[in-house]
């Protein structure tokens, strides 16, 4: 029996239109290479290889990774709940006030005790940071898409202000926090030394796992769970879940909330990480990065984990090839992940029906 005509097979739906996606992306993105008077298929090479071709290169696609998987998983979250989480960039970076005033003021407690802690104080200052947004959309029509835009805007100016006045050591100069240095999480190159073995220094940390973590959670909450059926049945069909007697105001709230405990997630990779310390703008913009990685994930778990990777290879590769090819400067750089994020996103459904007429047959 053949399949509707509304449906593709799961495996050309999945696999194949974002792989040609991607491969058109690429082909543009190489046109503009040539046009700037390099070689595209070295500029690809250069690009691959430093992010396949060693340890560390692996390591920092990695790094890239944890981060945009934490941020994708908020907008995936948001997104089945028919929500648009623009705020991740904020989130995170208010929880890294979570986990820097647990990790400074809790520095007489064992390591595996205020690790934990400060996790979860992450977490929680990031579900806050958000649950507030949902809150004003659920009980005063404010729209989310907006709201988390201008949270995004609060939490970098309390955060400044905070840092240079409460965290900031008398006499530094530098904006950040003193070192964190009972509650930090080490990365994989101390960690071989314990152990003896000598590798590269890279930001490459156990949040890693975390991350994965995270994904299999938000896949068994959202199609597992009663209020994972909820979450998705008020995004897909609110009229359809109030008939049902779904609380819509009570899933707008928490699923914001579980989105905003996801971005904050990307501050235990940060602060307890990689830098040790509060300071100012360390999330990036994987905020950002993260509503394209949803996107091109198509808000599953397992795309968002390639997606993630996929912009963790971009930013580690395009970093080689900008010191490789001194005129691929950044920005160009930057260019190439826009067209890729056109082609996965803006135009995921642009060989769609060409997929439909190649796959489906006439009825008779």
């Amino acid at each position: 029996m053949a399949a509707p005509r509304s449906e593709l097979p799961a495996w050309v739906d999945i696999g194949l239109i974002p792989l040609l996606n991607l491969a058109v992306a690429l082909i543009v993105a190489g046109l503009v290479v040539v046009i700037i008077g390099e070689n595209p298929l070295q500029a690809l090479g250069i690009m691959l290889n430093g992010a396949l071709g060693s340890f560390k290169g692996w390591s920092y696609l990695f790094y890239y990774t944890t981060n945009f998987t934490f941020t994708g998983l908020a907008v995936a979250v948001a997104f089945h709940a028919g929500l648009f989480n623009i705020g991740g960039e904020g989130q995170a970076y208010f929880a890294g006030l979570g986990a820097a005033i647990v990790g400074l003021n809790l520095e007489f407690l064992p390591w595996p005790i205020v690790i934990p802690l400060a996790v979860l104080a992450s977490a929680g200052f990031g579900a806050f940071w958000a649950w507030v947004p949902g809150v004003l959309q659920a009980k005063r029509g404010s729209h989310i898409v907006i709201t988390t835009i201008m949270f995004n805007f609060i939490a970098a100016s309390l955060m400044v202000y905070l840092i240079n006045n409460v965290f900031r050591p008398v006499g530094r100069m530098a904006v950040e926090s003193r070192e964190i240095t009972g509650a930090y999480i080490l990365n994989f190159r101390e960690l071989g030394r314990l152990i003896g073995w000598k590798l590269p220094s890279t930001p490459l940390n156990p949040t890693i796992f975390l991350a994965f973590l995270a994904a299999w959670g938000v896949w068994y909450l959202l199609w597992r769970t009663k209020l994972g059926y909820e979450i998705r049945t008020v995004g897909a069909n609110p009229e359809a879940a109030a008939y049902a007697g779904i609380d819509q105001a009570r899933i707008i709230t928490v699923s914001m909330a579980i989105s905003g405990a996801l971005a904050g997630l990307l501050s235990v990779n940060e602060v307890l990480g990689v830098q040790h310390r509060l300071l100012l703008e360390f999330a990036g913009g994987a905020g950002f990065v993260g509503i394209a990685v949803a996107l091109m994930g198509r808000s599953h778990p397992v795309g968002i984990v390639l997606a993630a990777m996929l912009f963790g290879l971009l930013y580690q590769g395009g970093t080689e090839l900008s010191f490789a090819r001194p005129l691929i400067s950044r920005d160009m750089i930057v260019v190439i992940q826009g067209l890729v994020i056109l082609f996965m996103g803006a135009l995921e459904y642009a060989f769609r029906p060409w997929m439909a007429a190649l796959f489906f047959k006439p009825e008779d």
